[in-house]
């Protein structure tokens, strides 16, 4: 308990200067504000999100030998996501599943599928920034993109993101790294595999960007496509970092300071923030039903 205690007071300190910093007092507002069927429908894409997560996890594991069945499947990532949204690190969950699927084909292969299924997902949202940053920078979307000396800088922040996701998944992925390109190629790559992966990974992220829209428009920013693609997935990109617990904080911390290119105040983009993650914990919570029931561990 004493380790989770920087990670929490991270979390807790840069709110706590946000709201400082910013106009607490209107983010707060427009959480109470907020309308509710909005906030419904971005509850419902989270966990559509998850149910096809929970597949592309099946799918994954299958290809490496691994049997998984499609509730077992759900609820296991039912419960990763509450772990991962209520203890630090953000990991922790995904570890636990691992754990708990070594029956089938060992710990260390547990870990590569599920090392492995993360990876997949993580790249699918990169590539949707890549492409949605370069395309709105280049012809424009809506988006007040800073000068020159900004884009460098933008560009600068996602390659460093992009190489400590890299880093972080490679040292995760149990066994030796030389198998690590032979296993994402049969996993995730092999044919009649990759359609089905490309369209999981697709379903996922799009539904992340559509709950953040939604949690966006509940608080009173309307985001354009442009927008979701380019902007929320840098947002989201901060989650990765494993300093805060659940990525609060730094996920507020990313939307106050990028919320205005997309016209809006940085409390705006706070309230939005917190409506996300407030949504977030709410449809992780049949994890916790899977917890104290204990199906999670079914085999």
């Amino acid at each position: 308990m004493v380790r989770w205690l920087p990670r929490l007071a991270i979390s807790v300190g840069l709110l706590v200067l946000l709201w400082a910093a910013v106009d607490g007092a209107d983010a707060l507002a427009r959480l109470r504000q907020a309308d509710l069927r909005w906030l419904v429908a971005a509850f419902v894409m989270l966990n559509i999100q998850t149910l096809l997560s929970a597949l592309r996890w099946r799918l994954t594991a299958a290809q490496l030998g691994q049997r998984i069945g499609v509730m077992r499947a759900v609820s296991e990532y039912y419960l990763a996501q509450f772990v991962n949204q209520t203890l630090p690190g953000g990991v922790l969950g995904d570890a636990g599943r691992a754990v708990r699927a070594r029956h089938e084909a060992g710990l260390a292969r547990a870990g590569q599928a599920v090392v492995l299924e993360r990876l997949a997902g993580q790249a699918a949202l990169f590539a949707v920034m890549i492409v949605a940053v370069a395309t709105t920078v280049a012809v424009g979307g809506g988006l007040s993109w800073p000068g020159s000396a900004g884009h460098v800088a933008l560009a600068a922040v996602g390659a460093v993101l992009a190489l400590a996701l890299v880093a972080a998944v490679f040292g995760r992925i149990p066994g030796p790294p030389a198998n690590l390109s032979r296993l994402a190629g049969h996993a995730l790559l092999a044919h009649g595999v990759w359609p089905r992966q490309l369209a999981l990974s697709a379903g996922t992220v799009a539904c992340n960007l559509a709950a953040f829209a939604f949690c966006a428009e509940a608080t009173g920013t309307n985001l354009s496509f442009a927008a979701a693609t380019a902007v929320v997935p840098l947002i989201l990109a901060t989650m990765l970092l494993p300093v805060s617990i659940g990525g609060w904080g730094l996920r507020e911390g990313a939307t106050a300071a990028l919320w205005p290119l997309v016209g809006a105040t940085p409390a705006a983009g706070i309230a939005a923030s917190v409506a996300f993650g407030l949504t977030l914990v709410a449809a992780s919570l049949p994890g916790l039903a899977v917890a104290a029931t204990g199906r999670g561990a079914a085999r």
